[in-house]
């Protein structure tokens, strides 16, 4: 019985929708606000990431700053510790592009099946 080649992996779809210079969405800012509803923290949601604590503020002072109205609240720490929140513009915004993610997905799944058949097969092991 001869051992048939395995095909490569499903191929993942990453997007980005860019605004304008410096204005953009993509797959890790919404990560970044997922971690944050889930964790109720900048910083926790950040090193879940593997990204430093500054780096996390300002990839969400830029989020803040693109909208109309904010998407994270924060509160500072202190005795009580501080926190943070998606507002409701924050959950909108990350609805409508996880949303735009699945239906992109859905309409080019004949084009991209049609791509990964044009692939070379990658042999067993390699």
């Amino acid at each position: 019985m001869t051992s048939r080649p395995q095909r490569p992996p499903q191929p993942r779809l990453r997007f980005r929708i860019v605004f304008g210079e410096g204005r953009m969405v993509g797959p890790g800012k919404a990560e970044l606000l997922e971690r944050i509803a889930a964790t109720g923290s900048i910083a926790a949601a950040g090193r879940e990431m593997g990204m430093s604590y500054k780096r996390a503020w300002e990839l969400v002072g830029t989020l803040n700053a693109m909208f109309r109205d904010p998407l994270v609240e924060s509160t500072r720490g202190g005795p009580g510790g501080g926190g943070a929140v998606l507002t409701d513009n924050g959950r909108m915004v990350l609805s409508l592009y996880r949303a735009f993610e699945r239906e992109a997905v859905e309409a080019g799944k004949s084009r991209l099946d049609a791509l990964c058949d044009l692939l070379r097969d990658v042999p067993q092991g390699k």
